[in-house]
């Protein structure tokens, strides 16, 4: 799964490296959770970058307060569920980052905390989980509420000893915009769902500061090993 990550590159370079311009000003997001507004680009318009909630509430989600909020949705599922089948067709977007976190248990039946890791690529560039969007209308305020979940897959070999699942990564400008695509198919869609080659990531043990989400400083980056 993908619950915590880090959004820190400046943005010039985030508009040139996605072709999009900022809607609204943002600094960097050192741990990004859910419930944040967080910038995603969205396949209604791909030359925006907008800040999106994380945690997906449907349009059709009449009480907010008791419906589920998933910040992930696994990649092979999405055409059984309803609701993620929908936004597969038509509400694609890419959720911009340049790493993740992960907790490894240090053992299956070891109890306590578990060991926070950063993932990213080797060569700290950023990238884009694929991810789904959708909007709910709040009727009492009149509000429209922008809200995203990142994509999951099967861990790749430098995952598989941290987690079961991984996020979506994809894997190059092509690739984004073939998720952004409308005239592609589902088929196509979900062909680039796949494991980020393993070969192309790192990953570090950082602190525990990075458990708490108050803690959106540098400190959460540095190794703690």
């Amino acid at each position: 799964m993908c619950g915590r990550y880090a959004f820190t590159t400046p943005v010039p370079a985030i508009e040139k490296r996605f072709e999009a311009s900022f809607r609204e000003p943002l600094g960097p997001t050192y741990n990004a959770a859910p419930s944040q507004r967080l910038p995603v680009i969205t396949n209604a318009e791909p030359g925006q970058v907008q800040l999106l909630q994380w945690g997906l509430l449907p349009g059709w989600v009449k009480d907010v307060k008791i419906a589920p909020k998933p910040i992930n949705a696994r990649a092979g599922t999405l055409p059984e569920k309803p609701s993620f089948r929908q936004l597969l067709q038509r509400r694609r977007c890419l959720v911009l980052a340049d790493s993740f976190y992960e907790w490894q248990q240090t053992a299956p039946a070891q109890k306590g905390p578990k060991t926070p890791h950063r993932i990213l690529l080797r060569n700290e560039q950023p990238f884009a989980f694929a991810g789904l969007w959708d909007e709910w209308l709040d009727r009492t305020s009149g509000e429209l509420v922008p809200t995203f979940t990142i994509i999951t897959t099967d861990p790749n070999a430098q995952m598989a000893p941290l987690h079961n699942r991984m996020p979506v990564i994809l894997p190059d400008r092509q690739a984004e915009l073939a998720w952004l695509d409308d005239g592609a198919s589902v088929a196509d869609h979900q062909l680039l769902l796949q494991p980020y080659a393993a070969s192309l990531m790192r990953e570090y043990v950082v602190s525990a500061l990075v458990d708490s989400p108050a803690n959106n400083d540098p400190s959460v980056l540095v190794s703690a090993i």
